[in-house]
């Protein structure tokens, strides 16, 4: 009876470590993943040089929704550095003087007044229409408040006439060392997604994610692409979109489009929006984009899958707390302890790679101060997880306060 009962009792923690293993083997794999995206994108991509001329007709499109504190720079500046492309400004459901300064400046302004259908999707669909009539080789999305200079913006248009993909500049936001700690590590981990991930998923996919400004199309693809309506995240679902019509983005390291950094405020509600939108699109898409990767045995596929599935980092980070205090708890009770063991490996070999990003591209966005008070940025988010899953992502398309 005792060799009965120690059989059943060996049986039952053989159950607990299984148990566990299922718990925490999938943030086990996504955070492998996330490590190995870092190291293999902390390399430049190979940037082919491109001639200053181009042959292809490109039309600029900034959809604009109550920008008049930076819409007539943005055009300036663009007009000075390109005036052989047309520029079309879509002034969506503005009330401020968006329009009337863009149109000064130097832009076609195209005014757009539909507040039951409000969205910068809408706004794309929009200016395809006014374009439609004479339409150009390549259109080139730009938000109201970025910056691209002349030989960026010639280069990502070449790109994207030279291979007929859709090609994404490097989107960054610009670093201030001044900024508020929560800033630096909030642009810090920009610059991990939009660069050196993207490097990597350019490397193992051969596509990368398009992030709403500073991405060129050749017309054929704008003109059939779903452009998301009110979709908060449009530019990512229409990445997934022309990825699965084969006809993936693809990312431009010569052309790096830069946005300014939102207050502590605003960065709350950046990332709130952007989050939520991607924790959503992530959700519908990822799992069917799992099963069909698998079922075609697409290696790339099911790199670029598995990408999506990563979220975003600190809520990566507490998945791992989370992860580790259950396969912590299960050892205590009398399971096996490598599913720890290996957790807290693959832990600091994320650890690791998000150091030699930093050092090799993220000390002009963060300080090695602001570095140490990555734990602090973790849970100065964890509000923001919790009113996403009370609440479900932000469906207006808002401008984010500076």
């Amino acid at each position: 009876m005792s060799v009965s009962l120690v059989s059943c009792g060996g049986w039952s923690l053989i159950g607990l470590t299984f148990l566990t293993l299922v718990l925490v083997a999938p943030i086990a794999v996504l955070t492998g993943f996330f490590a190995v995206e870092i190291l293999v994108g902390l390399r430049p991509l190979h940037t082919i040089p491109q001639d200053e001329a181009i042959s292809a007709s490109a039309a600029i499109v900034i959809p604009a929704h109550d920008e008049e504190a930076v819409i007539e720079r943005t055009v300036r500046d663009i007009v000075d550095e390109a005036r052989d492309f047309h520029l079309l400004v879509v002034a969506d459901n503005c009330v401020d003087r968006t329009a009337e300064l863009a149109r000064a400046a130097g832009a076609s302004v195209l005014v757009r007044n539909d507040p039951d259908r409000r969205g910068k999707g809408f706004a794309l669909g929009a200016a395809r229409d006014r374009l439609q009539g004479d339409p150009p080789d390549i259109v080139t999305v730009l938000d109201a408040d970025c910056r691209i200079d002349g030989q960026g913006l010639r280069r990502l248009i070449a790109n994207a006439s030279q291979t007929r993909r859709p090609c994404q500049a490097v989107n960054l936001l610009a670093p201030d060392l001044a900024a508020a700690p929560l800033v630096q590590i909030s642009t810090f981990a920009f610059m991990i997604k939009n660069l050196v991930r993207q490097r990597a998923l350019q490397r193992l996919a051969d596509r990368a994610h398009l992030t709403g400004t500073g991405m060129a199309l050749p017309w054929p693809i704008f003109e059939q692409a779903d452009l998301g309506g009110s979709n908060i995240v449009e530019d990512l679902a229409l990445g997934l979109e022309l990825a699965e019509r084969a006809s993936p983005p693809m990312l431009v390291e010569g052309a790096i489009v830069w946005s300014p950094a939102a207050s502590a405020t605003g960065t709350l509600v950046q990332r709130r929006r952007w989050e939520g939108g991607f924790l959503a699109t992530m959700f519908k898409t990822a799992p069917s984009a799992l099963m069909r990767s698998l079922r075609r045995g697409d290696v790339r596929g099911f790199s670029a899958a598995l990408d999506l599935c990563i979220p975003p980092l600190a809520l990566l980070a507490m998945f791992n707390v989370a992860a580790l205090v259950i396969a912590a708890l299960a050892m205590l009770a009398g399971a096996a302890g490598w599913p720890l063991i290996g957790l807290v490996a693959i832990g600091l070999l994320a650890a690791f790679a998000v150091m030699l990003a930093w050092l090799r591209e993220g000390r002009r966005f963060a300080s090695t101060a602001t570095l140490l008070r990555l734990p602090f940025y973790v849970l100065w988010k964890l509000p923001m997880y919790v009113g996403l899953a009370w609440r479900g992502a932000p469906k207006d398309w808002l401008r984010t306060g500076r």
